[in-house]
């Protein structure tokens, strides 16, 4: 995340921050950590990160060290959350918390607000629980690890916390189950064809426990008033054989370049393809 000539990385344990110069296309300097992040690694290492419109604050999406606690609560202190930190003094708060793995964190262009794309709880079977797509309040509680989707409490999270479910926020928008969402763009230029302008597009990164695969594909959600309408279109799809035996990609970081076009970084092909109207 780039703000001025300061160029911040989240790793598994920190973010770090590097001086940059534009045109520049590697760093040798060491840089300086601007803030320590949870680095415990049983479920989820990578991190979110997004700052401000005004620069002074990042966002960190941190998801959680395990499917639903069984390892204990101890070690999901500042997990399962979106982190605020100051970029002057490196300073951080929970922002929002009860989200499994928040990543994809971005602004939506309509309203302003910080959004996310969610990475849901395993092992209630095929087509539970949604991934999804929400807005992320200050302060608010999104259900994991006692209940999701709201308030649908799961039971095999003891002891139970009624008064923790009261308060779970509904997501604004399901995704399918076990699609594993990573990234997130609202389109804001103007290169693509009408239908996909406005709206965000979702990378799926894949199921892994899900019979038949589920994700693989890059989608599209339209959005009105700043809240997403519809239903959600495929857009980028192939990266698995028809007999799901061959994995040719898997979908993860999206960005929109200079010509308006969509990136879409692939971890399973090592490939950045680009989506262009033509």
């Amino acid at each position: 995340q780039l703000i001025g000539n300061t160029l911040y990385v989240a790793n598994t344990g920190n973010i770090m921050q590097y001086a940059y110069q534009p045109g520049e296309t590697r760093i040798s300097a060491p840089g300086k950590e601007l803030a320590d992040l949870p680095n415990t690694i049983n479920h989820h290492w990578t991190k979110a990160l997004l700052a401000s419109p005004d620069g002074k604050k990042l966002y960190v999406g941190v998801g959680s060290n395990s499917n639903i606690t069984e390892n204990g609560l101890a070690v999901e202190y500042r997990r399962a959350a979106v982190l605020e930190v100051d970029t002057a003094s490196g300073a951080s708060r929970i922002f929002a918390s009860g989200l499994r793995n928040p990543t994809g964190l971005q602004w939506e262009p309509h309203s302003g607000k910080l959004w996310a794309i969610v990475n849901e709880r395993d092992e209630i079977g095929a087509d539970l629980v949604p991934d999804y797509l929400t807005s992320v309040q200050d302060g608010g509680f999104y259900g994991w690890p006692y209940s999701y989707f709201g308030q649908h409490v799961d039971r095999r999270v003891q002891p139970a916390r009624p008064d923790r479910v009261a308060k779970a926020i509904k997501p604004d928008y399901a995704l399918s189950s076990h699609v594993a969402p990573l990234g997130l763009l609202f389109y804001t230029a103007s290169a693509l064809p009408a239908e996909y302008r406005g709206g965000a597009f979702v990378s799926e990164h894949g199921s892994w426990d899900r019979s038949p695969l589920n994700g693989y594909r890059v989608s599209y959600v339209a959005f009105e008033q700043g809240k997403p309408v519809g239903k959600l279109k495929a857009v980028v799809t192939g990266f698995v054989s028809d007999d799901e035996k061959e994995l040719y990609g898997a979908p993860v970081g999206l960005a929109i370049d200079k010509t308006g076009a969509l990136l879409v970084a692939d971890d399973v092909g090592n490939t950045v393809w680009r989506v262009s109207a033509k």
